[in-house]
């Protein structure tokens, strides 16, 4: 920024008339530029104080998330469940996927579901029908424990 001031004095120390065409363009030049400087310097200004603002909102949030994490391991309601309680409801419920014959997209059913012997889709309202007897449905949880054994 420095150089603008040295430009005008270069255009003060040249003895260029003000009045004729490249006094004129160089006064044209030099005027813009400080009007991109003085943009420039305010843009600069307007970041640092965006940039206190984010900190600020980073530590926050910070802290919120610190207290509602801390609350739900502690909590006492029927409406939070702590982490380790979430984990144990997901591995209890198995989850089975198969394709709509009708729409022909993947649809997720659980143990439940797959006893009762009918379900319907999601994603086309088809009502889809299961006839698995216990033998079928104690082979398949034995896959899965037997993909899961490979998994590990």
């Amino acid at each position: 920024m420095d150089k603008i001031s040295y430009l005008k004095g270069l255009l003060a120390g040249l003895d260029i008339e003000a009045t004729s065409k490249e006094g004129k363009v160089f006064a044209a030049i030099c005027d813009a530029l400080d009007e991109m400087k003085q943009y420039t310097e305010e843009l600069e200004d307007r970041i640092m104080e965006l940039e206190e603002l984010c900190d600020i909102l980073d530590s926050d949030l910070g802290d919120v998330e610190e207290l509602l994490l801390d609350d739900k391991d502690g909590c006492s309601c029927d409406f939070c469940t702590s982490v380790s309680e979430a984990d144990e409801a997901f591995d209890a419920d198995e989850q089975y996927e198969t394709i709509c014959p009708t729409c022909g997209k993947c649809i997720v059913l659980d143990e439940e579901a797959l006893e009762e012997g009918e379900t319907v889709c999601p994603n086309c309202g088809e009502e889809l029908e299961f006839d698995f007897d216990e033998l079928e449905l104690e082979e398949l949880n034995s896959l899965d424990a037997d993909a899961e054994e490979e998994e590990e």
